[in-house]
């Protein structure tokens, strides 16, 4: 079964540009490295510029368990972490196919 998985992130305030192609460069990362992360897609809120969600999809528990892991993601997000506005809230679902 697939997982869904939406992450609501906050960058600083005026730390946008930054902050979307910081993220940018870790959607290509996710790309090039997890085959079963079916998407990875950061939206902007329309109420609110600082806030952000990701919408992930994984074919599998290995598969999000596999993400974060290796050394290339974990440099790549590290860079946001000063963007940040504060800790990610994360919510997991199981997708209805």
């Amino acid at each position: 079964m697939a997982i869904g998985i939406v992450a609501k992130l906050r960058c600083k305030e005026g730390a946008n540009a930054e902050f979307e192609a910081g993220f940018k460069k870790l959607q290509k990362v996710v790309k090039e490295n997890e085959p079963d992360c079916l998407f990875y897609l950061l939206n902007k809120s329309r109420d609110d510029d600082t806030t952000y969600y990701v919408m992930e999809s994984y074919a599998n528990a290995k598969a999000i368990e596999f993400h974060g892991s290796y050394e290339e993601f974990r440099q790549t997000s590290k860079a946001l972490g000063p963007l940040s506005g504060g800790r990610p809230e994360i919510t997991i679902m199981d997708q209805i196919d």
